[in-house]
């Protein structure tokens, strides 16, 4: 693999992440808590909420637990980096565009990866202005769509 100097590449073969892992670590850094819902094919509905604590130059400890059960949290150490590869896809299979959605968060510019692979496809959006996550993905397969939506994003 060749050293690659554009920092939104992470590795040869693989499309520019949306967000560098500097900006993720910029937006991060001084905490976050994340409420996440997920509705299933079957019409289940789950929550979670992801904490970002800790923070450092390299990364910070992610608690990650159901909405409404802090006592099942678990916790681990994430590098910005890390974090950054979450979002590297595929050049082969996946095209990139800019997309404007309506969200809980509010009316987001937004960059859309559209990945396809054997099992289904997966559409990310992620928000401009929120480093991090994708504000919103749906995976479609044999038994149908599943969306993933954060509903807040609470700073500090």
């Amino acid at each position: 693999m060749t050293e690659n100097p554009d920092p939104h590449v992470v590795a040869d073969g693989l499309l520019p992440t949306p967000f560098t892992a500097a900006e993720i670590r910029d937006a991060l850094r001084g905490g976050a808590t994340i409420r996440i819902r997920t509705d299933a094919p079957d019409s289940t509905v789950a929550e979670r909420i992801n904490r970002f604590s800790d923070g450092d130059e390299d990364g910070a400890t992610l608690t990650s637990h159901p909405a409404g059960d802090p006592g099942a949290a678990g916790a681990k150490r994430v590098t910005w980096r890390e974090l950054q590869a979450h979002a590297a896809f595929p050049a082969e299979r996946t095209t990139v565009g800019s997309d404007t959605i309506e969200h809980p968060l509010g009316r987001l510019e937004c960059r859309r990866y559209d990945v396809r692979d054997d099992d289904g496809d997966t559409v990310f959006w992620f928000a401009l202005a929120y480093p991090g996550m994708p504000v919103r993905y749906e995976t479609t397969d044999e038994t149908g769509t599943t969306r993933t939506t954060v509903l807040a994003i609470t700073r500090g």
